[in-house]
């Protein structure tokens, strides 16, 4: 799972990256893009390593990147190159500024998201209108333009010039037919308010942030929590109320926001979280370990962590009747301990 980080210049954007994957730089001067990796806390898996005693523990991993310096639009509509490795993320976090800074104007959260999210539109709307001019000039050749991509991309075209940006669409959003583009408006959006060291409120309602899934980031405090040592960043958590570190509470709101869930395998060799997508089935979680694990797929043996927990050994859970023979079909669910049994 890839997250670009983008917002405003002024946004935090910088500080809360680092806050995040913990990868400090002093060069503030810098215009390179950045990408951090980090692993997903998961309780569950410090507690099935600690039963289990593996020779490796593998947590899920999130990346997060960060566009250089220059990566805004040069011109309406026209995208700096900057922006193409945002093109590859799964999606975004906005950040925006809510904290007041000397030199700085008073911070207008909606005022700066409306700017960047038409940015994002109108670069969406260059790269739809360029297609369809060539598909115009294919029309007059041999080659004629998929009829199903065409109509996909003039409903595209009529969202975005109404300045309608293509999350609020999901089925166009994800159609098949228009995996190629990776389209920016239409990459799923944490909002992110970057608030001051005191300030643990959102900032006032507004219509534009109606269907955004928000959370605040307190960032400098964070910047500085992340360069702590245990004990003293127990201490500043306790002392600004903060219930979990930004790390924890933003892959989070990842999480929710791509609709992510994860499986566990575990042995003595090795205690692993695998990412999924919540809804999907055995056989396709199968894959997410190895091809050949889907192709000779036989049966999926399953326990949930909750139960295997209670039970207290997989032995247990046998006799307590929690540990399951489940088919191809069958929806894992977050937290399901399997072991996939497969001939090929």
């Amino acid at each position: 799972m890839k997250l670009g980080i983008i917002g405003l210049p002024g946004a935090g954007k910088t500080t809360v990256f680092e806050a995040l994957t913990g990868e400090f730089s002093d060069a503030g001067g810098k215009t390179e893009s950045r990408l951090g990796t980090i692993r997903v806390p998961d309780p569950r898996i410090d507690r099935l390593s600690e039963i289990y005693q593996p020779r490796k523990t593998i947590y899920a991993q999130v990346e997060y990147f960060l566009p250089g310096k220059s990566a805004r639009t040069k011109e309406s509509g026209k995208e700096d190159t900057s922006w193409t490795p945002v093109r590859d993320a799964d999606a975004l976090i906005h950040v925006i500024r809510n904290f007041t800074l000397f030199g700085l104007e008073a911070p207008n959260p909606a005022a700066d998201f409306r700017t960047l999210d038409q940015e994002l539109i109108l670069m969406d709307l260059a790269q739809a209108e360029k297609r369809l001019e060539r598909m115009d000039v294919e029309a007059h050749k041999a080659k004629k333009p998929d009829p199903e991509e065409r109509e996909l991309l003039e409903e595209c075209h009529r969202a975005l010039d109404a300045e309608t940006p293509l999350r609020r669409l999901p089925d166009l959003a994800f159609a098949h037919k228009l995996r190629g583009y990776a389209f920016f408006s239409a990459k799923p959006m944490l909002v992110l308010f970057n608030n001051a060291d005191e300030d643990d409120a959102l900032p006032a309602d507004d219509p534009v942030f109606a269907a955004e899934d928000r959370m605040i980031i307190r960032g400098k405090l964070e910047h500085e929590l992340a360069q702590m040592s245990g004990d003293e960043a127990a201490e500043l958590l306790t002392e600004f109320d903060i219930s979990a570190a930004a790390t924890d509470r933003v892959v989070k709101g990842s999480y929710r926001l791509l609709g992510l869930i994860s499986f566990f395998t575990v042995g003595e060799d090795e205690v692993r979280a695998w990412t999924i997508k919540r809804g999907t089935v055995a056989v396709d979680a199968a894959e997410v370990i190895h091809s050949d694990i889907k192709k000779g797929f036989i049966r999926a043996e399953v326990v949930s962590y909750d139960d295997f927990m209670e039970a207290g050994s997989m032995a247990a859970a046998k006799k307590k009747g929690t540990f399951r023979l489940e088919g191809k079909t069958y929806e894992v669910q977050d937290g399901d301990i399997i072991n996939f049994r497969f001939n090929v």
